[in-house]
């Protein structure tokens, strides 16, 4: 058990138990608070400036020091939580032994992207969750200023699973949630070069290290692709050169792959 002089909650009756049980909920109607679980994502999201109720941890775990510190630093009240308690407020998911709830950010808008020249990614109909979250990580790695997430399915960034899948990164940088009709209305007279990602594209990914401009970087999902109408609205086409043999690439290698050719605009030198 850890040494640190925490409160202990040992009554389903405090309110933050209930507090905790309605954000593991999987249906609500409006999301205005997240769960944040583990301790490198709510490290992660304290330091994107996220807003915490109380951050806690079960009684018979160590509380990471980098974490305290990073709570304490902020003011979030952190308290530990009976691990009985705790069993019983996951049930059949999975357990963390720190988690926090924290108050959603308002939605992004295309106006949030538009003040940086670094280069955009867009996801046309990528619907699956772990895909989405490795992107988010490798784009706010790799310098990305942000992702427009077209028809994706997700009614908020703060869903549970992208913040798990993102490890935390989801609120590190804009992400943008639009139909593909607020999409192309958007991108028809963006100031941006878009360029879709397709197997049997006119250049090749050493031929963005060339390109001077800002990019919206185009990706499909893996099945069927960008849809026709972006397809149309494309500067130019990418293919990334693989083995003949291999039938695609992993969407997020993809992007990961497009972004570190354009590493040295997006993310220069320190």
């Amino acid at each position: 058990m850890t040494s640190a002089p925490f409160d202990v909650i040992s009554s389903k009756s405090d309110p933050a138990i209930q507090r905790i049980a309605d954000v593991t909920k999987h249906s609500r109607a409006v999301v205005k608070t997240a769960l944040i679980e583990d301790a490198e994502p709510l490290e992660q999201c304290i330091r994107a400036g996220l807003e915490f109720a109380e951050v806690y941890g079960i009684d018979t775990a160590e509380f990471p020091p980098s974490l305290l510190a990073a709570c304490r630093e902020r003011g979030i009240a952190v308290r530990l939580i009976e691990t009985t308690l705790v069993n019983q407020l996951f049930k059949t998911d999975k357990r963390p032994k720190q988690f926090g709830i924290a108050k959603v950010p308002r939605p992004r808008t295309f106006a949030d992207l538009a003040g940086s020249t670094a280069d955009l990614i867009v996801l046309d109909g990528v619907k699956i969750v772990g895909n989405i979250g490795a992107i988010v990580r490798t784009a706010f790695a790799l310098g990305a200023a942000g992702i427009v997430l077209i028809d994706s399915d997700l009614t908020t960034i703060a869903d549970r699973r992208l913040v798990r899948a993102s490890r935390g990164y989801v609120f590190s940088l804009p992400i943008v949630l639009a139909t593909r009709e607020q999409a192309l209305d958007h991108f028809r007279t963006a100031d941006l070069r878009l360029v879709a990602f397709d197997a049997h594209g006119s250049l090749t990914t050493a031929d963005l290290r060339t390109l001077d401009q800002r990019l919206a970087l185009l990706f499909g999902s893996e099945k069927t692709g960008a849809s026709t109408p972006f397809e149309s609205l494309a500067t130019d086409t990418v293919a990334i050169p693989i083995n003949p043999a291999a039938e695609s690439l992993n969407v997020s290698v993809s992007a990961g792959i497009a972004l570190h050719e354009r590493l040295s605009r997006n993310l220069p030198p320190r």
